[in-house]
């Protein structure tokens, strides 16, 4: 008796444990479907970069590519190899360290590496306004760290190098002014809105019925069982 009753508790946490992950799947495939609703309405209004998030402060989601201004002094400039823009195509990036207050600075994405020398030079002591989409730092190095070489943006990677207050992700620049004129160069396409949440809807819609259908067949599997033993017996009976 004993021993019937541990196996239907250890059957019981079994199907429990699946119809839990159905429910995390389920919620997952919710939150998956509120991104993508959220991913195709982006409020393109422009916003001071300061209203979306503050220095040394983790970015905020909701901040993911919305259009930000900002004006400041470039103080540093960086290559960021091996990059990819929103067209798929892989290139070197100029990125500068704009200071936009006397004590903070962000990353900026100025345009292609390459092209550094096509625009007049700019003085760290020249203000340049600058335009863009705000970003999530990048996770993935996308090469070595090297003197005047950052391996991703992300401003952790040059927190040694500079006494300002950073601001977690980095801006894509669509246009810099200087004195009100147009600084003309190639701008980087920014990478599209993707979900954080890996996976697509109905791929976990699937994944909700398996984890439910796997408890069913736990839940099953001692009806299933006492069902054998019944026409074992009926089998042994008729035979005798």
């Amino acid at each position: 008796m004993i021993k019937k009753l541990g196996e239907f508790l250890a059957l019981l946490v079994i199907a429990t444990v699946f119809v839990s992950l159905g429910i995390w799947q389920l919620n997952r495939a919710a939150d998956l479907k509120t991104l993508m609703a959220t991913a195709s309405v982006i409020d393109t209004r422009i916003v001071r970069l300061e209203s979306l998030g503050q220095p040394r402060v983790a970015f905020l989601p909701k901040s993911d590519h919305r259009t930000v201004s900002a004006s400041g002094n470039y103080v540093a400039n960086f290559r960021a190899p091996n990059q990819v823009d929103g067209a798929g195509s892989m290139q070197d990036w100029e990125v500068g360290l704009l200071q936009v207050e006397p004590q903070s600075a962000i990353l900026v994405v100025r345009g292609l590496w390459s092209q550094r020398l096509v625009e007049p030079r700019i003085a760290m002591s020249d203000r340049i306004a600058i335009t863009g989409t705000f970003l999530a730092h990048q996770n993935e190095d996308h090469s070595e760290n090297a003197p005047g070489i950052i391996s991703r943006l992300d401003s952790s990677v040059i927190v040694g190098l500079t006494d300002l207050d950073l601001y977690d992700g980095y801006v894509i620049s669509t246009s810099e002014k200087f004195q009100g004129r147009d600084i003309v160069r190639t701008r980087v396409t920014p990478p599209a809105l993707t979900s954080r949440i890996p996976g697509y809807y109905w791929q976990h819609l699937s994944y909700v019925v398996i984890w439910w259908l796997m408890a069913g067949v736990v839940l099953y599997l001692p009806l299933y069982r006492r069902r054998v033993k019944i026409l074992e017996t009926v089998k042994g009976e008729v035979h005798t």
